[in-house]
């Protein structure tokens, strides 16, 4: 511990500046972690209705870009929803690990959509737009909503 002089010539402890606040830019980080939960609840609502009727798309399983059944669609969709559910959550407690899930669960979202766009594309392409929104804000702004220690 170093000390300094104050304006009498009294020894005073130096005393080391606060540690930095939030900046402006967490708030993109905080609307990536509650996009995550939100896409994460969308995806696993988008599989249970597959999972439990598979004649609810109006496409048929030729129309789609990958050509499978939506059951397993279902699980697919199930199992990135609750991914990108925790994935969510962990970005919102300032984890690291859940700024890399939530990047490449982004990027999975993105292409199981792309792959589901004939089924519905207007939906499908609210949800590539709002994944491109997370890999921004956690690639950009992900350290900003590091707890500070």
């Amino acid at each position: 511990m170093s000390d300094t002089r104050n304006v009498a010539g009294a020894r005073t402890p130096y005393v080391a500046p606060a540690k930095p606040s939030w900046t402006g830019w967490t708030g993109w980080v905080v609307f990536a972690g509650v996009m995550m939960i939100m896409i994460g609840a969308f995806h696993a609502i988008s599989g249970f209705v597959a999972i439990f009727d598979p004649g609810y798309y109006l496409v048929g399983r030729n129309g789609l870009v990958v050509s499978v059944d939506y059951t397993t669609w279902g699980w697919v969709h199930l199992l990135l929803g609750a991914v990108a559910l925790v994935a969510g959550l962990g970005v919102l407690s300032g984890q690291m690990w859940g700024r890399i899930v939530g990047i490449a669960m982004a990027v999975v979202s993105a292409i199981a959509e792309l792959t589901f766009i004939a089924a519905y594309p207007i939906w499908s392409t609210i949800v590539i737009a709002i994944d491109v929104i997370v890999i921004y804000a956690l690639t950009v702004h992900g350290r900003e909503a590091k707890a500070y220690d």
